[in-house]
């Protein structure tokens, strides 16, 4: 039976960065995929993180620096995206510009399932 989410749900996290949550845990109680999109503002970043659920991205606007465990950094522009693997360890940032992205995670991000770093 098809299902209708009227809103998203504006989820506020450290650093003035914003998610309105589409479809997941909190906005439609889907536990396999989970659909935001994003804004961080220039200089945002959060600690680094091993999830359990891969993660796409696509850049809609500005630039977003991943980096990886061996330390090499991505930088993905506008109308670009990238692809993290469940449990690859990555840290996201937006240094140098306010950024507006689409998050996709499978199976639905979860902050218990994103194993952060904890000495962030």
């Amino acid at each position: 039976m098809p299902k209708k989410i009227d809103r998203t749900s504006l989820i506020k996290v450290d650093g003035n960065k914003i998610i309105e949550e589409y479809i997941g845990l909190i906005n439609s109680g889907s536990k396999e995929i989970s659909i935001a999109h994003m804004k961080s503002p220039r200089g945002w970043c959060e600690p680094g993180q091993r999830p359990e659920f891969k993660e796409y991205t696509i850049v809609i606007d500005g630039e977003m620096i991943a980096e990886t465990e061996n330390g090499e950094i991505l930088s993905v522009k506008k109308g670009q995206s990238l692809i993290i693997d469940s449990k690859e360890w990555v840290k996201y940032s937006t240094p140098n510009m306010d950024t507006e992205y689409i998050a996709v995670c499978i199976p639905a991000f979860s902050s218990t399932k994103a194993f952060r770093d904890k000495d962030f």
